[in-house]
Parts: C-alpha cells; structure tokens; sequence
C-alpha cells in the first residue's frame, strides 16, 4: 500500500511532463502500458522535448533501464521460473515489485513464488496506468504533488523493505556503503547507472567481507 501511494505523484508529474513536452493522452498512456519504468519515461519525455532522435531515446532508456539485469540475477537464486515466467515477469519488473519480492516473498506461506511476483508487479502497474491516465486528463488542474510533499512516501517505503534486511553488522555496512556510494555518484551520473553500479559495488562488498568472515571462522 505504501508503494502505491508512493507511485501516484510521480505516475501524475509523468503525465503532466509528457503532457508538457507535446506528447498527446494517448502518446503519454502507450508509454506508461508498453514502457512502464518512471525515471526512463520521464528521461523519454524530456528528451522528445528537446527533439532527440528515437535512437538517442531508446539508448537512454536502456541505459536507465540496466540495473534489472542485477534484479533479475538475484531474483533467479531464490525464484526459479520457466522460460515463459521470465519473459512475463521481466516485462512488469520494477524497483518497487523487487523490493516486495525480496522482502515480502520470503515471509509468504511457501515462500516466494511466481504468483506472488506476478501480482506484485501488475498491482503497481494497475496504480501507475491509472495515475498517468489522471495526470494526462487533469494534470492541468491538480496540485503540483511535490508542493503537496508526497514525494516523500516512496523513500519511506522502500527504507521500510530495506529495515528488516538489516540483520547484522555486515548487511548495515553493505547498506552504508552502497548509499554513500549511490548518492555519490548520483552527483555526476543518471540514476539508472547509478543504482547499477551502487547494486553492484555493494553485491561485490557484500561477497569480500562474507568470504573474509567465514575464512576466519575456519581458522578459529
């Protein structure tokens, strides 16, 4: 639920910034159906704006787009899927059904699966779909939701995933590290390499300091 309240203003200045930058409704609602990833269609938007060619925009998106590769790696330890599992899950894959997966799906009876991956991610799709359709039709007269301060709802919700993964003195310094290292590099880089080479920065962190403890508890 969070996260879903965490998706309506950012669905909604989507909209309105596509809305800005020509696009029509329907250009603005095919791109939230068939793109559905925030920060690459507001990049989209921005960059039909200002005029880029569709090669420029779909190589943006990609870029923006590469840190699913390390949600798709971890998701495959725990999750094993068929083929056509894959290519479903992948299209609706998103930080916030990750986050619910990893941290949610564990505690679920059975563990996590495939349904409860499935209805996590169309769930945020059903809310992102909806509140571009709202932004697109209305975001004329709607309050600017960052005036509103509910941009906030999203960090809280994905620092509320993040807190009972912190089990010890090694998942809290991965974490440490790993957000030292985003915010850092998100002085000078887009946010989807960043959250790429933070995810992956911390993965390798995580692995030396795991390996190094457990050669010392042999040597004990």
């Amino acid at each position: 639920m969070p996260l879903w309240l965490g998706m309506v203003p950012f669905a909604v200045a989507y909209a309105v910034t596509a809305r800005a930058a020509g696009l029509s409704v329907l250009d603005t609602q095919l791109m939230s159906v068939t793109v559905f990833a925030g920060a690459s269609q507001f990049a989209a938007a921005g960059l039909f704006a200002n005029g880029a060619s569709a090669l420029g925009i779909i190589a943006t998106t990609a870029l923006l787009n590469a840190r699913h590769v390390l949600y798709g790696l971890s998701l495959s330890r725990t999750l094993p899927l068929t083929r056509p599992q894959r290519v479903l899950a992948a299209q609706f894959l998103t930080d916030e059904a990750y986050g619910v997966a990893v941290v949610r799906g564990p505690q679920e009876p059975g563990g996590l699966t495939f349904a409860f991956l499935l209805g996590a991610e169309l769930s945020l799709y059903f809310i992102w779909n909806l509140s571009t359709l709202v932004g697109a039709l209305a975001g004329a007269v709607l309050p600017d939701p960052a005036a509103l301060g509910v941009a906030v709802v999203f960090p809280l919700a994905f620092l509320g995933l993040l807190v009972p993964l912190l089990k010890d003195r090694l998942t809290v310094l991965v974490a440490l590290a790993s957000g030292l290292g985003a915010w850092g590099l998100s002085r000078i880089l887009p946010g989807g390499l960043v959250i790429l080479l933070a995810g992956i920065g911390g993965a390798m962190l995580g692995a030396f300091l795991s390996t190094r403890n457990q050669k010392k508890a042999i040597q004990a």
